[in-house]
């Protein structure tokens, strides 16, 4: 297989797309960006949440955490994994991200710079099946992992809870996804008649794909962000960066909220079915970050994972919660870079 697919270079970055197989042989690829300098310390890989893509890490804002990773000396890799909108959309479940999708990208970051040892980041959806990877040790090199909003204990509000519960069963015979992209365009009856659910049901702001998002998410006015935490322009671009989740992982997500914890949908080889019935696999420390504000998942959905991390290796992980922050915001905020990423680098260098 060929390593390289495109090469673009913008302002301040080159970009290289390195294709690869998952280990069910589905193609996914990863970004590798890198600045006007090699690289001085080990790969950074950033894993993107559910129905969104890599370019979820470089939002339209002054400094994105890609910019300061970069400065940093960091060599930067953002992996499309099968829940990406850039790739063919599919009915997946967190089981088979954690046990194809994760390790092969980090094995092929591992063989493309050579470096025995890694860190990530990772985000939402790419958080719980990265750690669902972690814990049962089939990402060995990552040695420092920086997780925002859940890990493996999802919390949620009572009425996103219900929501889950009760409105996928009710859409599942009349399709097989949620797609924020429906805002925009309805192509179907059952889209026709969300999207007035939707517009009837929120009224927070005038951009569609971002109160199909809040609805799509959970139950917040809205859900992801703060709409104080965005500039115009990201709030535009927004509408580019939302589509299609399959109803497969709603499933998944509410056997793990009614569990209180993560477990498997399908039997995989390498994966347990319980994520917190063993000691976990990893020797990998763990920076747990919640915004404050959180209400796709409870900050408290971080500080259950960080507590049983803790009990079993006491004072080597962290718990950072940051005020005023939600879930996305953390990244895409206007002020992020001020506010959010000085911690996440601190944590990242320890």
């Amino acid at each position: 297989m060929a390593t390289s697919t495109a090469t673009h270079t913008t302002q301040r970055h080159t970009e290289r797309v390195v294709p690869f197989q998952a280990g069910d042989g589905m193609p996914l690829n990863l970004i590798h960006i890198q600045g006007s300098k090699p690289p001085t310390l080990m790969p950074v890989l950033l894993v993107h949440g559910a129905g969104v893509r890599a370019n979820l890490f470089r939002a339209p804002v002054a400094r994105t955490i890609v910019d300061e990773l970069i400065d940093r000396g960091y060599d930067v890799w953002m992996e499309n994994w099968r829940a990406s909108i850039d790739l063919k959309p599919s009915s997946w479940t967190l089981d088979q991200a954690a046990a194809f999708d994760h390790p092969r990208a980090v094995e092929t970051i591992v063989r493309e710079t050579g470096c025995s040892e890694m860190k990530a980041i990772i985000h939402c959806q790419g958080s719980t099946s990265f750690m669902m990877s972690a814990v049962a040790g089939l990402v060995p090199q990552v040695t420092t992992i920086l997780t925002n909003a859940v890990s493996l204990h999802p919390v949620v509000t009572d009425l996103s809870y219900w929501k889950i519960k009760l409105t996928v069963p009710l859409i599942k015979p009349f399709t097989q996804y949620l797609d924020a992209q429906w805002g925009l365009e309805q192509p179907t009856t059952v889209a026709k008649i969300l999207d007035v659910v939707v517009q009837v049901t929120h009224n927070e702001c005038d951009n569609a794909v971002c109160k199909w998002s809040s609805f799509t998410y959970g139950s917040g006015h809205p859900t992801l962000w703060s709409h104080e935490n965005l500039d115009s322009t990201t709030h535009e671009w927004i509408k580019q960066e939302f589509a299609k989740v399959p109803l497969t992982f709603f499933e998944q997500m509410n056997a793990c909220l009614k569990q209180g914890h993560l477990v498997a949908r399908e039997k995989r080889p390498g994966l347990p079915m319980d994520f917190v019935a063993e000691t976990p696999k990893t020797k990998a420390r763990v920076a747990f970050f919640a915004g404050e504000d959180n209400i796709c998942f409870l900050p408290e959905s971080q500080r259950q994972t960080f507590e049983y991390f803790d009990r079993i290796r006491p004072d080597y992980h962290s718990l950072t919660i940051i005020p005023r922050y939600g879930h996305l915001d953390m990244f895409i905020g206007k002020n992020a870079a001020r506010d959010v990423f000085p911690a996440m680098l601190a944590e990242l260098e320890k």
